[in-house]
């Protein structure tokens, strides 16, 4: 199968071409307590349509325990972007620490140091440990975007949407010219599917996040949201915790969202319609 313009998905999806489809997910699901609780909401109660589980987060058995059969998809993770709280690789991994034993805050310092087999080997751990612990894999997805943007780090990735027979987030096509390679290209040639348009800015403004609803082009776009509870121990953890808690709100209050939503013949799909429709094609 190859995904040959944005009516090709819709259209796989079942839906016409020029219809506006729209998959939110919540990420960061593990990282902390409170992530897990917000994120959880924001499917049960909100409107998200799936997840992201970032494996090595220190809270991730939490998250598995609470799993009741939610659309979550494996955030596969090499970093450790945050100053005091750290998480590290599940596998024996030395090129994948940094000085404080745990992974590398910044992609440059992953990418100037990773051994590219224990990356391989890392990944895969995460993928499987998450298929064990019962969670029903819908995607793929990667942390910072370590994987998508160098090609040597592209081929991990895509390897394991194939081995696995997973859709994979990418970002759109404008992200090509600055990567320098076409990673959607050589994603769609080996039958791996991806939205059309993928519309991530890190704690992005609740208010920006409306206007993408409102604004969406012909396809499938990805929205991602970091829903977080307001506790003490996300406070403490991060300096983004407000846009965390503002996220939460946006997918589980009464906020503008679910109207711009309505108001704009807008239907809601998950990453797991897209694996199913992938998986029914090979």
């Amino acid at each position: 199968m190859t995904n040959t313009g944005a009516s090709a998905l819709s259209e796989v999806l079942g839906h016409a071409a020029d219809d506006r489809l729209l998959v939110l997910t919540s990420d960061q699901l593990g990282m902390c307590h409170a992530s897990n609780v917000g994120v959880y909401e924001s499917l049960r109660s909100g409107l998200a349509t799936g997840a992201s589980l970032m494996v090595p987060g220190p809270w991730a058995r939490e998250a598995a325990y609470h799993y009741r059969g939610e659309a979550v998809g494996v955030h596969l993770t090499l970093n450790a972007e945050l100053d005091c709280y750290r998480w590290r690789p599940i596998t024996h991994a030395p090129s994948l620490l940094d000085g404080d034993g745990g992974f590398p805050r910044t992609v440059e310092d992953l990418w100037d140091h990773a051994d590219l087999d224990e990356a391989r080997r890392e990944c895969r751990a995460q993928l499987e440990r998450a298929i064990l612990w019962g969670f029903d894999v819908t995607h793929i997805s990667s942390h910072m975007g370590a994987l998508q943007n160098r090609p040597e780090f592209f081929d991990v990735y895509l390897e394991l949407a194939v081995d696995f027979d997973l859709p994979m987030r990418l970002e759109g096509a404008p992200a090509e010219t600055t990567a320098g390679f076409p990673f959607r290209s050589l994603a769609a040639d080996e039958g791996v599917l991806t939205v059309d348009h993928h519309r991530l800015e890190r704690l992005a403004e609740p208010a920006a996040l409306e206007r993408s609803a409102m604004d969406l082009a012909p396809g499938v776009t990805e929205l991602v949201v970091e829903p977080a509870d307001d506790t003490p121990e996300l406070r403490a953890l991060c300096h983004g915790w407000g846009r965390r808690v503002e996220h939460r709100d946006l997918m589980c209050g009464n906020s503008e969202l679910w109207a711009d939503v309505d108001r704009g013949g807008v239907t809601l799909v998950s990453w797991r319609e897209i694996r199913d429709a992938q998986r029914a094609a090979t």
